[in-house]
């Protein structure tokens, strides 16, 4: 399957309104389900939820935060990383900074912002925290608790080629409009699984990114 979602209504949003309402609707309180196992994250579709009970079983829960850098330009970017070539897993892929969370780190915050420092150099003075979106499960046992942040413009970027190839913006507003959404779907152990996907320009952002950019929509921008 392949088609976009159009039974949702377009993000016709400013970016005054758009940072008014994440720190309307988020906060910094840390889900039980980032840890707890017998919590499993609920994404609303029926094959998503029974592949994560199956993951949450055979495997144990490996937490991880990642930023969602929302640039406050007059027409606002969401800043993504491409990972490097030559990592062994998700190699390639479009992801935001982030990654799994260390015991040395004081919140799933602290690791979001130690890890965009680490991956792009983005320096955490340019960042604003607003607060965590909901928590989101993968099929390779992660639980990822992203952090919605206002990015203020001037920054500078030095990448780290070990862990990313390139870092580059999207504009949010296409981010957030369900056109650009496309639905996917593909099998996990005779059961369907669905997935997003949102292709831009020669980017192709999909799999758990384009889900949090969707969680993103549901939670922000839709009416």
């Amino acid at each position: 399957m392949n088609e976009p979602v159009l039974k949702s209504d377009p993000a016709a949003i400013s970016s005054a309104e758009f940072f008014d309402r994440s720190r309307a609707r988020l906060s910094f309180t840390v889900p039980p389900g980032l840890v707890d196992p017998d919590i499993i994250p609920r994404s609303g579709d029926r094959g998503n939820d029974r592949m994560l009970e199956i993951v949450a079983r055979e495997q144990p829960v490996r937490p991880a935060a990642v930023l969602i850098p929302v640039v406050d330009h007059p027409q606002p970017t969401v800043l993504l990383t491409q990972r490097a070539a030559h990592l062994n897993d998700h190699a390639g892929q479009i992801a935001f900074p982030g990654g799994k969370i260390d015991a040395t780190d004081a919140s799933p915050l602290e690791t979001a912002l130690r890890e965009a420092e680490e991956e792009i150099g983005l320096h955490r003075e340019f960042v604003d925290p607003i607060g965590y979106l909901d928590l989101y499960g993968t099929s390779f046992g992660f639980r990822i608790l992203p952090t919605v942040a206002r990015v203020r413009p001037g920054f500078g970027l030095s990448i780290n080629k070990s862990e990313v190839d390139d870092a580059f913006e999207v504009p949010l507003t296409f981010l957030m409009d369900p056109a650009n959404h496309q639905l996917h779907s593909r099998e996990f152990r005779g059961m369907e699984r669905s997935y997003y996907a949102m292709p831009f320009a020669e980017r192709y952002i999909w799999g758990a990114t384009a889900g949090i950019l969707r969680l993103l929509y549901e939670r922000i921008c839709q009416k």
